[in-house]
């Protein structure tokens, strides 16, 4: 089925065009990313498809059975009510009948018989089960727990994971034929969160139109790239691998064809300034076409890769040491004795689930926090540039070119040269136009990629850097990587983006929880297979353990062990029924692929079933394994 139509759209701010004359299209099941330099027109495109703001010229179809649901950067909650009323702020019963369900039975109520035996028969009535399910899965992967705290009472990153719990329920909720378009979905969520939004989208039969730096997550759910590049639109079939394939092809042809160009206007500048007294038709066709050449002439080719012989700041023989160091709030143990010292030029990934310390570890390496106890002793010519999620601090507005130079007017190299703030600048993507612009006019991105800029420009020697990548487009994610690749000094990075990860950290710092950091030797990737075939192996251990025989158990131990919510009975009584009713869907259609008639165009959705059905099975077998182990508790 066709959704989107875009024809001839041409947007500008002011006098800079920001895209001219573009088209594409969407056909269900597309899985489509957007690309681009951050300012260059991104979220504006996505806001013109979904209705919010209108084009300067060209026009958006989209089919009258689909619903377009957005997931933006910044979410219109009511922040007086609560997590539970934002979500479900639909006036329908079914919606009704689960936040009606889910508040009754939230965990801690002791609720009311009568309202609850009324809310089991509206579920019952309204056939809700099978949705509340997929509810439960979403925000529990979430980790979305307090369904009744107030929305304003959240940090960011809470309010951006309940806004994505929202989109995804909608997108569940409504009518089969849903354009799902995400702003950058993977800001603030855990590695565990994205990779299980990975499946999610993957598994789902949803549409979707996306931003995103994350490479990985958008290597493994979109299968077409859309990129906006000097006002056009480009767009690449296959992953973020043919991606960068095409591009490098394509721009390797327009420098050739810059080049030609160059060649050609040069000598036709020759004969434009003979300035011929007669204006034939064919003389002004060729200054028409002249025109055309220089402007294909002046197309500057911006080399993304930056490669700076850097002067830094020399490091001493000490550099940072930790010595035995503690660290808790209240009953939250972030460090338990913890003993490291780095040496010259080493790069370190932390990661770890959101709240294990992080952020506090950090800080207590650059002075901002102070340990519980024990020694973190800091070199003599450590020069820290720490670049942290706060962002951009200006203390008034002004223009871009006067905030770098007044950090320095050059920064200095290796060879004894000197490159100037405007070509510092120009290296990461601010061009000369650019330099004058107002901070204050500046996109989200660009202001992150100028932070980023100024703590580099001071050259520091020991890098901290805390989710440098959110928010920063690909290019100028990939001229950071190019300028760590080449860095002397150390790097410590805390990022969700496994790609960024991967590309640059020798070994990583992960925090277990309880204090507990282990100092793993390799990249993320790495870790995260190791981590699986740990996972085998114990789940393997669990399998060969025989049970031992049951003791009878004291009035004491029977009061300790924990009893079934009435939520849980009920859950409990309802996977029996459902996992019954996947093992026949299971085999009715396993006998239809069988049978060997079937058309393909029938074949097709019901070999994508049973796949589905299959990974239904596993997670609600383990479901029920895990409340049957509690039943008989």
């Amino acid at each position: 089925m066709h959704y989107v139509t875009v024809e001839g759209l041409t947007k500008s701010y002011g006098v800079k065009p920001l895209f001219k004359n573009i088209s594409f299209h969407i056909e269900e099941g597309d899985k489509i990313a957007l690309v681009a330099l951050n300012g260059t027109g991104k979220s504006t495109l996505l806001k013109i498809v979904l209705g919010k703001e209108m084009p300067d010229d060209g026009k958006v179809w989209i089919h009258k059975d689909v619903t377009v649901v957005m997931l933006e950067q910044q979410s219109d909650f009511d922040l007086s009510k609560s997590v539970i009323e934002n979500i479900f702020n639909h006036d329908h019963p079914v919606l009704n009948a689960i936040k009606e369900y889910e508040l009754l039975t939230e965990e801690g109520h002791e609720p009311d018989p009568l309202k609850l035996a009324d809310a089991f028969a509206r579920m019952d009535e309204l056939n809700a089960w099978h949705f509340d399910s997929k509810v439960k899965q979403i925000l529990g992967k979430l980790n979305i727990h307090n369904l009744e705290q107030p929305v304003g009472s959240l940090s960011g990153g809470q309010q951006k994971r309940v806004a994505l719990a929202k989109v995804l329920i909608d997108i569940g909720f409504e009518h089969k034929h849903v354009l799902l378009i995400m702003d950058e979905p993977t800001n603030h969520l855990d590695v565990s969160m994205i990779e299980w939004l990975e499946n999610y989208l993957d598994q789902e039969r949803v549409t979707l139109l996306l931003v995103t730096h994350d490479r990985y997550f958008l290597d493994s759910v979109c299968n077409e790239i859309m990129e906006l590049d000097q006002e056009q639109l480009f767009i690449y079939k296959g992953d973020y691998e043919n991606y960068l394939e095409k591009k490098a092809a394509r721009e390797e042809m327009d420098k050739s064809s810059v080049e030609k160009a160059r060649n050609t206007y040069r000598k036709e500048l020759e004969w434009m300034r003979k300035q011929p007294k007669a204006r034939t038709t064919k003389s002004k066709s060729r200054q028409d076409a002249f025109y055309e050449v220089k402007e294909k002439a002046a197309t500057r080719i911006a080399d993304q890769q930056l490669e700076l012989n850097v002067k830094m700041t020399r490091l001493g023989g000490k550099i940072l040491e930790l010595k035995k160091v503690y660290k808790a709030f209240g009953d939250h143990v972030i460090l338990k004795g913890f003993d490291y010292t780095f040496k010259k030029g080493e790069r370190v990934g932390i990661v770890g689930k959101n709240g294990v310390g992080k952020s506090t570890f950090l800080n207590m390496l650059l002075g901002t926090e102070q340990p519980d106890s024990g020694k973190i002793n800091v070199g003599e010519t450590i020069v820290f540039g720490n670049y942290s999620q706060s962002g951009l601090v200006v203390k008034e507005d002004m223009r871009v070119i006067e905030f770098v130079k007044n950090i320095a007017e050059n920064f200095p190299l290796a060879d004894g040269s000197k490159v100037s703030a405007a070509q510092f600048l120009e290296l990461f993507l601010f061009p000369a136009e650019k330099q004058y612009t107002y901070i204050s006019k500046l996109s989200g991105g660009e202001k992150r990629r100028l932070h980023l800029l100024s703590i580099l420009f001071r050259n520091p020697n020991f890098l901290v850097l805390d989710e440098p990548t959110n928010d920063l487009d690909l290019p100028t994610l990939s001229i950071l990587e190019s300028f760590l690749q080449e860095y002397q000094g150390c790097v410590i990075i805390v990022s969700h983006d496994r790609y960024f990860m991967d590309k640059l950290v020798e070994h990583l710092f992960v925090f277990e929880g309880d204090g507990q950091i282990r100092d793993y030797p390799g990249n993320y990737t790495q870790y995260r297979e190791w981590q699986k075939e740990e996972d085998k192996k114990k789940t393997a251990e669990k399998k060969e353990i025989k049970p031992e025989p049951v003791a009878a158990t004291t009035p004491a131990a029977t009061s300790t062990a924990r009893k079934m919510s009435f939520k849980e009975k009920r859950e409990l009584e309802l996977l029996e029924k459902e996992i019954e009713n996947l093992e026949t869907e299971k085999k009715t259609i396993e006998a239809k692929l069988a049978s060997g008639e079937l058309p393909y165009e029938e074949m097709e959705p019901l070999t994508h079933r049973i796949g589905e059905v299959m990974q239904l099975l596993d997670d609600k077998g383990m479901r029920w394994l895990e409340l049957s182990e509690l039943s008989g508790s």
